[in-house]
């Protein structure tokens, strides 16, 4: 057993800060807010998708910090242990604006100002890692940031000439970079942290066996990665989560590997950590991932919390079932694997024991020859949930008929799940619209999806058929004609 800190310890701006009492429902933006008066970060949806409530939070990778635009409105304090919390407070400095909010300032990139701290916090980000970012690079960065005065083309300009009015080496934040790195180090004790009792009971493990040995011994726990969904728990229903177990700390689960023929992420991955290497072995996911959520929660969210939550709306569970994923699921010290496909029993129910956790999912690659599409279907194109997300892969030989064909949905079920017998019908027949229009009433048998705010069921079963024809059109090269002569 690990020696244990009684202390949450961290760095907020300038300021080394130590909580002994923490409540584990509380935010960071509660925090800042109430706790230290620092009003510059906005409540405004509580729920992570405005982004008036962004901040940067640094972390130690190896050598350095890595600092990533977060939304505080869903970012427990607890789970700060050893981070750099900077704030929009934290930017001007002996009475001069930081050339991200003088870049506002003059190109006129505030409005009422509600949402400003957070633009110039998601900037200040994209700043530090690209100087001169192109258009695209700006979008992405600002996709979890909403402008309620639609201001966002004075914005854009101002997020193209920050670098005119400084460089990042001229920062503070990289002038200090190596003073702060050693601040960071002495707090990292490779300690157990557990603070406060009951409902307000918090535990960081101290590594990968620890928390498989904590998590045993508790498991009534709720187990905390980003906090993308469990934030709301507490912000929009007002649950009770405690004891909480943060595990976004741990190295141990951010591991990802490529061999064997298939990749490999740990469950503390986060969707920007996995996104080069993801999309490096299956780009066929990159209109979609590029439409998950916005910078903020990819920073947070990982891609063990989308599968271990058991959302029927999870954007991963489709292309990875189709892509036959196989789950590591731990407890203690023993590990079993089981497909993905398998591990969603029912709504709200996946085969996981108490005290067990998702440990790894390991992922094919794409065989060659065979055909691989990812959809999403969204009221909103960026930062939305999906109405339905469905994965599809075929496999056609020389003679032109289908030899395998996996098909999942995630939005048209109480789980994400195969259409196994619309799979049914496309197998073994020649790969032509005519055996598309036959297997599309295949569909109603898989599937009775239902209406709700995002979609009417009918919608649902009509745009799940209509991917088929599209992926059809796409793989035999009519997609692309269609879309020109559209155009």
């Amino acid at each position: 057993m690990p020696e244990i800190r009684n202390a949450i310890r961290f760095v907020l701006n300038d300021e080394d800060v130590t909580l002994t009492e923490v409540p584990a429902r509380q935010t960071l933006l509660d925090f800042l807010r109430l706790d230290k008066r620092l009003r510059g970060t906005k409540e405004g949806c509580a729920e992570g998708d405005c982004g008036a409530c962004t901040v940067l939070v640094g972390r130690l990778v190896g050598d350095d910090i890595v600092y990533e635009s977060v939304t505080a409105c869903i970012r427990f304090t607890a789970s700060l242990d050893g981070c750099h919390v900077v704030t929009v407070e934290h930017l001007a400095r002996n009475g001069m604006l930081n050339p991200v909010q003088q870049a506002m300032v003059d190109h006129h990139g505030s409005q009422c100002g509600f949402c400003t701290p957070g633009f110039v916090m998601s900037l200040y980000g994209l700043w530090m890692r690209e100087p001169d970012p192109s258009q695209a690079a700006i979008e992405k960065a600002l996709q979890g940031n909403l402008c309620r005065c639609t201001g966002y083309a004075p914005i854009i300009r101002a997020a193209k000439a920050i670098s005119s009015y400084g460089a990042p080496q001229a920062d503070p934040l990289r002038a200090e970079r190596i003073a702060m790195i050693e601040r960071l180090r002495a707090l990292d004790d490779g300690r157990r942290v557990e603070v406060g009792e009951g409902h307000d009971r918090v535990i960081i493990p101290a590594d990968v066996d620890d928390f498989a040995q904590v998590y045993e011994d508790n498991p009534e726990a709720t187990v905390v990665a980003g906090a993308t969904d469990v934030g709301l728990w507490v912000t929009k229903f007002m649950r009770e989560i405690g004891p909480l177990i943060f595990i976004g700390n741990l190295p141990g689960l951010k591991r990802i590997a490529e061999n064997d023929g298939a990749l490999r992420f740990y469950a503390g991955v986060t969707y920007s950590e996995a996104l080069p290497t993801l999309l490096a072995h299956f780009p066929q996911m990159g209109e979609v991932m590029s439409r998950f959520a916005g910078e903020q929660i990819r920073n947070m969210g990982t891609i063990g919390g989308n599968i271990a939550n058991g959302s029927p709306i999870g954007d991963t569970p489709p292309p990875f079932i189709a892509l036959g994923a196989r789950l590591t699921l731990r407890k203690g010290g023993t590990r079993r694997e089981i497909k993905l496909e398998d591990y969603f029993l029912a709504y709200g129910k996946q085969d996981r024991e108490p005290g067990e956790f998702v440990e790894c999912v390991t992922i094919p690659d794409l065989p060659t020859g065979e055909q691989f599409a990812v959809y999403k279907i969204s009221k909103r194109r960026d930062e939305d949930i999906s109405a339905l997300c469905g994965a599809l892969r075929v496999f056609v030989n020389d003679a032109g008929v289908v030899g395998m064909a996996r098909i999942a949905f995630g939005g048209m079920a109480a789980t994400p799940k195969r259409a196994r017998a619309v799979e049914a019908a496309l197998t073994g027949k020649p790969w032509t619209m005519e055996t598309i229009d036959q297997a599309v009433g295949a569909f109603a048998q898989d599937y009775t999806p239902i209406s709700d705010m995002r979609a009417s069921a009918d919608y649902r079963l009509l745009a799940a058929q209509n991917l088929l024809r599209r992926f059809f059109l796409e793989t035999t090269g009519q997609g692309a004609r269609l879309t020109r002569e559209v155009a």
